[in-house]
Order: structure tokens, then sequence, then C-alpha cells
């Protein structure tokens, strides 16, 4: 298969549940739920607090900010689609507000990627229906 042949990347489609996680990030707006009865902010995006099993839940918007839990660098891509990024960052960021989310970070070097590294959210406008939010670190 040719480079021309590469089937694009994957991208999310949203649903009932995760449609307003979309709709903010078009908007370069970070928002994830957060449970009115025990104020628990979390992420993936469903009905039911995954604390409190709570249905009232809203959406509320996030700093942005966190730092590094965990990650690894991708040197090897699983598929012929992200062979041109490696090597790239796949990490867990703990947002300010608690809730850890699965990110890309971009704008990475050795120096700069460290288990507890500030980090800042960045939007990727992917096309006019999809935009990512990736991370990248905090400078200074």
């Amino acid at each position: 298969m040719t480079q021309q042949q590469v089937r694009p990347k994957p991208l999310p489609t949203a649903d009932f549940d995760t449609e307003p996680f979309w709709t903010a990030l078009r908007a370069h707006e970070l928002k994830l739920q957060r449970c009115a009865d025990c104020k628990q902010a979390y992420f993936y995006p469903r009905i039911l607090c995954p604390s409190c099993w709570s249905e009232n839940v809203h959406w509320e918007q996030m700093s942005g900010k966190g730092e590094v839990y965990t990650y690894t660098v991708v040197h090897r891509a699983p598929h012929p689609a992200f062979g041109e990024d490696v090597p790239y960052v796949v990490a867990v960021v703990q947002l300010d507000e608690g809730p850890r989310l699965p990110v890309n970070i971009v704008e990475w070097d050795e120096a700069s990627l460290a288990v507890g590294a500030r980090v800042e959210v960045v939007f990727e406008d992917v096309n006019d229906s999809v935009t990512l939010a990736r991370f990248r670190p905090v400078k200074g």
C-alpha cells in the first residue's frame, strides 16, 4: 500500500452522551461533567455520576491545566495512518479539577516530558466538525 493509499486516521463520532463534549471542543473549550450532589468532576461522559450514581450531573468549563500522570512515547506506529506522527506521546493528564484524561502531548521535548510536568490544553481543528484536545508543556 503506497502512502497515498493509506486510510485516514479514525475520527471520533459523537453520540447523545458525548455531543456536549465535542461541541465544547469545537468552540475551543474543555467541558467535562460534574455531579451536583457529590461535586465529583469526571471523564468520560455518561448519564450517571461514577462516584455516587446520581443523575444530577451538568457540564462545566475546566481550566485546561493539569499535570502528566503517566505517559509513553510511541516510536512505532500501530497503523500506517499514524506513521508520519512518530514519535508521539500518549499520556494521561490529571486536570487541576481532578479528572484524568487520555491525551496526546504536543510540542514536547525530552527535557519537558516527565511525570508531574505541568501541561495545558490546546485545540486541534481537524475539520469543520471535529476538534481534538491536545496538551502541551507549560513554558516557564
